[in-house]
């Protein structure tokens, strides 16, 4: 049997004191690849994060890569985010450095000392996803498609059980959403598993997966 990695089970999603969704029950096993998948403002973003400690779940059992979601202190969170990964929609890089220097500064944020394991890891992430030649660019100098690769490097980074994409093809035209999806769906091949969030029907229809959809404050399957 794979890994159990992700487990809600009763758990309610609340920003302040509005309820956003309930009755949640989702699990994730090592190697699925699982879309997320409903309108904006459905709860999609804010289940996302509740998985990575920016919304405390307050109501029902939650746990994602071994960390109790209920119990989850301000001081873990960082713990939490180095077994995840995560790629959201506006790519989030730092813009005053190159796409080298962006993959630099999470590793020294997490611990890496070693400048020879460093640079090989930086070039392997870049490798998987298609960049190994443009780590001396800066960011801006990249197409929204290749920010959205060194995106998804970043959180390779760290060997993470679980990759959290928030509508990662959202910003992103058709053809580039494809060749972003491509990636993903090599770097779920390898073993990552994924949970991604999207509005893109194509894409689900180009390449199916398992899908779960919010609407009205409820998860459900989609047959």
């Amino acid at each position: 049997m794979s890994n159990l990695l992700l487990h809600l089970k009763d758990a309610s999603i609340f920003q302040e004191s509005n309820l956003i969704l309930s009755d949640i029950n989702l699990e994730i096993y090592e190697g699925d690849f699982m879309y997320l998948i409903g309108k904006t403002g459905s709860g999609k973003s804010s289940l996302m994060k509740t998985l990575y400690g920016d919304l405390p779940l307050v109501k029902g059992e939650g746990n994602v890569v071994g960390f109790d979601l209920q119990k989850l202190k301000e001081k873990d969170i960082p713990y939490l985010r180095r077994k995840l990964g995560i790629v959201f929609q506006d790519f989030k890089l730092l813009n005053d450095r190159n796409i080298h220097d962006n993959l630099l500064f999470v590793l020294k944020a997490t611990g890496w000392k070693d400048s020879n394991k460093i640079a090989t890891k930086i070039t392997d992430v870049l490798e998987k996803v298609g960049m190994k030649t443009k780590g001396f660019k800066m960011p801006f100098q990249l197409s929204g498609g290749e920010q959205q690769r060194v995106a998804i490097a970043r959180a390779l980074l760290n060997d993470p059980e679980l990759i959290l994409a928030d509508e990662p093809t959202g910003n992103l035209d058709p053809k580039t959403s494809l060749e972003v999806m491509s990636v993903l769906e090599e770097i779920n091949k390898s073993g990552k598993t994924i949970l991604m969030a999207t509005h893109d029907y194509a894409l689900i229809l180009k390449y199916p997966h398992k899908t779960i959809k919010c609407d009205g404050e409820k998860i459900f399957e989609v047959v």
